[in-house]
């Protein structure tokens, strides 16, 4: 059964030299009287709970030389705590590991006035069987036919991976690595995709890179999302700000833009409410900034082919309205949010990022530039067949010709900024993708600490009454808002982003569970017709993200009959 605790209820304690070194602790607490104030109408006193899944379990308790005795409880189970006195303590209480909030008491600490030091560190993800996630095997039996049909029938490939209760109980791999040649023939005997294949990651990059190293900076009070971007910039963030309303009456005068750009903030940014264009093509240099559409030959006043000339570009963009009174989703606020986080930490962002989160998580397919970082083109699913030229049908300078492989396929995040920005680039298997999302439910891993839990809840709550599909950044289902990704059956609180190459990965707190499913459906031709951003990949059903987790939540925990 699902989380079903162990038999042999039994809490065990080791002694140890020392507490461990290096811990950001989960919860570390001296009792009694934790809080540092006496309750007598709640037992908080020598009460305290901490988040943990069962089947594992590890805390640690430091007892000066003073302390005769104690007794300690962990989910109503008492431990032995004979002749545990006089140092560090490790205690296994794995046996009885619950599932999500689990419970503590340090009693009868002797003599009155000692007490008992408890340090708690974050559960880990580990592998177990899909017997434990609750799933009607009908349900990932259904998704299996579904994924199956259409990469017979031409469907590139995708890869699933799920995780519940701090287990990773499915992973599975679905076509081919590269499947349609340049001239879009299907390559039947093209190698299989597995469960290590990286996939681009597209606009998913936003949520496990951008706002992770925010949230993390927060936490750690190294940044303030209210503060102007003039605080890390300087006043060239507004004041080399284009006059381009000769040219394009709609903009608001010099003025109003750069007092606009003085007063924005990360915020803002996080928000989607900035006031920039959603996708200017620094990297075409026939792009018109007044009118964001291709123009004379020569014509883009922002054009821009290294990441310093990328920061100036954006320095130099105007706003289309004033921040704060719109919600317009635009790849510059997460472009801009990476410049940030360079600046605060001075680190590069792909550094900043392997050193905070996936070194410590243990990540080992993660990455930005996965050619340069130990990867080959064949470890990666390819996206585009020529290059971003779309089959032909767009053209500009620089252009790839070939089939794009092992690099971002996101032209700004290619040629602007050398496949290393906030908003695209990270390429990842799925099963790594779930570990790093698991820090949303718990706010930690192992030894380190990522969030605050009043951080995760400031960034996942709705940024405001009428807005709840959005929190700040992330995607929320909010009032059944985004069911084409997350399902019908989602809750409120579910959270996640979409990636425009088709991925997808999705965090739902109230059912303690990470789904993430990842494609690469553009690795297709170009369906004809008249919109060079339709691909056949788009038209399988394997393609509509939300399927997988609509599927899978009927099937979950309800015993509903899936397969009609």
């Amino acid at each position: 059964m699902m989380g079903q605790v162990n038999a042999d209820k039994t809490i065990t304690l080791t002694k140890i030299s020392e507490l461990p070194e290096g811990y950001s602790w989960q919860k570390r607490a001296l009792f009694p009287d934790w809080k540092g104030y006496v309750d007598d109408t709640l037992a908080i006193n020598s009460g305290l709970g901490f988040l943990f899944w069962h089947g594992q379990g590890r805390l640690y308790l430091n007892v000066p030389d003073a302390v005769e005795g104690f007794s300690l409880y962990i989910n109503d189970v008492q431990a032995d705590t004979a002749g545990a006195s006089c140092g560090a303590w490790a205690v296994d209480f794995s046996r009885v590991a619950r599932d999500g909030v689990n419970t503590l008491r340090v009693m009868n600490i002797r003599p009155a006035g000692s007490h008992v030091e408890v340090c708690v560190p974050y559960p880990e993800v580990l592998d177990g069987p899909f017997e434990e996630s609750g799933i009607d095997p009908a349900a990932l039996e259904l998704c299996d036919r579904i994924i199956q049909a259409d990469a017979a029938r031409g469907f590139p490939g995708a890869q699933l991976c799920v995780m519940r209760h701090g287990r990773i109980v499915l992973k599975r791999a679905w076509g081919r690595v590269n499947a349609y040649a340049p001239d879009g023939t299907f390559q039947e005997d093209a190698p299989a995709v597995t469960n290590d294949t990286l996939y681009d990651l597209a606009s998913v990059t936003k949520m496990f890179t951008t706002n992770y190293a925010i949230q993390h900076l927060v936490t750690e009070g190294k940044l303030d999302i209210d503060a102007p971007l003039t605080t890390y910039f300087g006043d060239a963030f507004f004041g080399d700000t284009l006059d381009l309303s000769a040219e394009n009456p709609d903009l608001a005068p010099i003025a109003s833009q750069r007092d606009w750009k003085r007063c924005l903030t990360l915020r803002h940014l996080i928000c989607h409410e900035g006031g920039f264009p959603a996708c200017p093509a620094y990297n075409d240099p026939n792009f018109d900034m007044a009118t964001q559409a291709v123009g004379a030959p020569g014509s883009n006043k922002c054009f821009a082919e290294t990441r310093e000339d990328t920061l100036k570009a954006i320095f130099k963009t105007p706003l289309l309205y004033q921040p704060g009174t719109k919600t317009v989703y635009s790849d510059i606020d997460y472009m801009l949010g990476c410049f940030v986080i360079e600046t605060v930490t001075g680190k590069r962002f792909d550094a900043y990022m392997k050193e905070t989160f996936f070194e410590p998580l243990g990540l080992k397919r993660i990455t930005f530039q996965p050619l340069l970082n130990g990867f080959a083109r064949g470890d990666c699913a390819a996206t585009e067949l020529n290059g971003n030229s779309r089959d032909g049908r767009v053209s500009f300078p620089g252009n790839r010709t070939g089939t794009v492989q092992g690099e971002v396929h996101d032209e700004r995040a290619f040629y602007c900024m050398k496949g290393v920005s906030g908003h695209a680039g990270l390429f990842a298997c799925a099963t790594d993708l779930a570990r790093l999302a698991s820090v949303m439910l718990t706010g930690g891993y192992g030894r380190h600490r990522f969030f605050d839990r009043s951080v995760i809840d400031l960034f996942t709550a709705p940024k405001s009454a009428v807005m709840g599909q959005w929190g700040l950044g992330w995607w929320r289902e909010g009032d059944d808002q985004r069911v084409w990704y997350f399902g019908t059956q989602s809750g409120s609180r579910v959270i996640g982003h979409q990636g425009w190459t088709g991925t997808l990965a999705m965090v739902d707190p109230d059912r303690d569970m990470v789904i993430v499913y990842l494609t690469n459906k553009i690795n297709s031709p170009v369906t004809a017709g008249d919109n060079p951003n339709r691909f056949d990949g788009n038209w399988f059903t394997a393609s509509s993200l939300g399927f997988i987790a609509e599927i899978l939540s009927i099937g979950l925990d309800s015993g509903a009959d899936v397969s009609r």
